[in-house]
């Protein structure tokens, strides 16, 4: 049987314990994703927490080539929250060894109790835009139409309060860490 792999684009943050190691293995488990394909990771941003407890948070966004249908891969991102540490009873706004959010998944548009996509929260968050626009500036957002770079542009404009800054790829940011010490 064959599938036809949808486009997702997935949040990855992480803001309690090394993040830089959080990141790394849940980027792993998504190469490792069944029906699937990790075809690009962004840099890493580090942000100012927005509406949520704890320090700085660390941020990326990655892309996968998936054959796993929205609801399968929201349960398999879950689950891996869960398997890394995420409390049962995870509070929104609190600190979190990795969080793991579907941001697009092709052009679908779904509004259901358990998930809404796009995320209803990522044209208001600079740390969600500005590293889908390194992956993909001109990739529109649907239903708005509006392109991942437009809406980085305007967040920066508009919302200065949102601190961020990219610290390198994956692989510097590690490498930076172990000369660090």
């Amino acid at each position: 049987m064959c599938v036809e792999a949808k486009t997702a684009y997935i949040g990855l943050g992480s803001n309690l314990g090394d993040r830089v190691e959080a990141l790394g293995t849940a980027v792993d488990e998504l190469r490792a994703l069944k029906n699937s394909h990790l075809t690009a990771v962004s840099g890493l941003y580090e942000t100012s927490p927005v509406k949520a407890q704890g320090g700085t948070f660390l941020n990326a966004v990655a892309v996968i080539e998936t054959g796993l249908e929205p609801a399968e891969l929201l349960k398999t991102l879950l689950n891996l929250e869960k398997a890394m540490g995420r409390p049962p009873k995870h509070d929104r706004g609190g600190p979190r060894r990795i969080d793991l959010d579907i941001l697009l998944y092709g052009n679908t548009c779904i509004e259901e109790a358990e998930l809404i996509l796009p995320h209803p929260r990522m044209l208001r968050r600079r740390f969600v835009m500005e590293p889908l626009a390194e992956l993909a500036p001109n990739l529109s957002i649907p239903p708005t139409g509006i392109t991942a770079l437009e809406a980085a542009a305007r967040l920066a404009k508009n919302h200065p309060e949102q601190e961020i800054e990219r610290l390198g790829t994956m692989q510097e940011v590690k490498e930076s860490l172990r000369f660090d010490v």
